[in-house]
């Protein structure tokens, strides 16, 4: 199933709330970091599939990666949901329950949906335990890297003892509690869990005690929010207001145009569906590359700066349904992968994108990643120039397309200067005009014109 904050002014307004907020409710402000450490879209997020991740599947296992995630350059780590996962109704295949499984040894394969949240409060026993999650952590902060957990909150499995001790929190159909339902109210699918009713007041508070939890206990720094448009978006306000009183956050929201009130004071930043859909159609030059430029022309008119968008060519979704970036964009990858960094908004890394993964991870059962696969350099220079502020943040002054040109390309007025990027998705070689063939070269060769699905990324600093 299916991060721009304020200016600095609003930050220092907001952190200041946080700390009279804390002090009117005697709760100790753990983390005194300014607000100008939360991110602000000039970071590069890393998904964490700890089941996928090593052979043991685990948070000790995963734990030793940190040093090379740090040395690739990730500030951020997003890990899937960690509490453990139902088994009644647990997804095996299509429409079929694990539990239908006749053969035990075929049935243990199927190790459900993370996102069938049995316990909110406790951690998958399969990854270990809440003082090794704490560990990780503590590690990760000692390193300067912020955790963020995956919050399932639209739905529950169907052996959430919320089930049994509190039936009127779940929503009905035909008198009895059902899976989440689409607009029209048919099924969406997700017949493995569900659906809560956020008209219930008790069922909002408990769920935001229990975010509450992770934060106090185990001092993550935010939450990447599953299905975040299709809970009410005053619930996530409230829920963000009661959180920070303890710490600053990070909210994620996989959400997009669907409420533009999500953006307003919960969310932080949005997936980038659409943008992701036509890098695919792009990479297959199903489309012109006029159509990325209306995309980030318009959300820049939507969100204003308040909220800014997550940019992927692969996640977990995407992985195991639609298959690999290799698969979906074809030789143009590379070029799709640049364009994440260096447009607008924040990043995204999927466990194992740095190693050429070229395989659809399976999403109910145990598929270990290779990682004796070659590692791409070009992740750690993408980072290295997000975090030096070569490619900015959601924060530019400006975005300008190339116009009269095959060449599709922008330039970006940053902080420390001006970014230029070009790209040649067609087969004849391209001259670069003489107004966008300056300043130093980040990525490409420097020359005068571009070949046939070639690149170059320039960069004029401000004097």
């Amino acid at each position: 199933m299916p991060i721009k904050f304020m200016n600095t002014m609003s930050k220092t307004l907001a952190f200041l709330s946080i700390l009279l907020i804390a002090s009117c409710n005697s709760v100790e402000l753990k983390d005194k970091t300014l607000l100008e450490n939360i991110p602000a879209g000039n970071e590069t997020i890393y998904e964490v599939n700890i089941r996928q991740y090593s052979k043991d599947g685990d948070f000790a296992s995963f734990q030793k990666h940190l040093p090379r995630l740090k040395d690739l350059g990730v500030n951020i780590l997003w890990l899937m949901p960690i509490h453990p996962i139902g088994e009644r109704k647990r997804k095996a295949y299509g429409d079929i329950f694990a539990e239908e499984i006749s053969d035990s040894i075929e049935r243990a394969k199927f190790l459900g949906s993370p996102y069938a949240v049995k316990n909110y409060r406790e951690v998958n026993p399969d990854f270990g335990t809440i003082e090794e999650f704490k560990s990780l952590v503590d590690h990760c902060h000692e390193l300067g890297i912020k955790v963020i957990i995956d919050w399932v909150a639209n739905h529950t499995a169907w052996d959430n003892p919320w089930i049994e001790n509190h039936p009127d929190w779940y929503t009905y159909k035909n008198g009895e509690i059902t899976d989440p339902l689409n607009s029209s109210g048919e099924s969406e699918g997700w017949t493995d869990v569900a659906d809560l009713n956020y008209e219930k007041a008790a069922m909002r508070q408990e769920m935001i005690n229990s975010m509450k939890f992770w934060v106090q206990e185990c001092d993550i720094d935010g939450f990447r929010c599953d299905v975040a448009y299709s809970v009410p978006a005053s619930f996530w306000e409230e829920a963000r207001a009661q959180l920070e009183a303890y710490k600053p956050l990070f909210m994620l929201a996989e959400a997009e145009a669907h409420n533009l009130d999500l953006y307003n004071k919960a969310f932080d930043a949005f997936y980038g569906w659409e943008l992701h859909h036509k890098l695919n159609a792009l990479a297959k030059k199903e489309i012109q590359s006029d159509a990325i430029h209306s995309v980030v022309i318009k959300n820049r008119k939507q969100f204003s700066g308040r909220a800014f968008r997550m940019n992927f060519i692969t996640n977990h979704d995407e992985n195991s349904w639609n298959g690999s970036e290799y698969e979906r964009m074809g030789n143009n990858w590379e070029k799709m992968a640049i364009l994440t960094f260096a447009l607008p908004g924040m990043p995204l890394i999927y466990s194992g994108q740095e190693n050429s993964l070229n395989h659809r991870l399976k999403f109910f059962e145990k598929d270990l990643i290779d990682w004796s696969l070659p590692e791409i350099p070009l992740y750690k220079t993408l980072c290295k120039y997000k975090n030096e502020g070569y490619f900015g943040s959601n924060e530019d002054t400006s975005y300008q397309p190339l116009k009269g040109s095959d060449l599709f390309g922008f330039q970006r007025n940053l902080e420390k200067g001006k970014l230029t990027v070009l790209m040649n998705f067609g087969e004849k070689t391209m001259e670069i005009p003489t107004e966008w063939n300056q300043g130093k070269t980040l990525l490409g060769a420097p020359s005068n014109e571009i070949k046939g699905g070639a690149y170059w990324i320039g960069f004029t600093p401000h004097h």
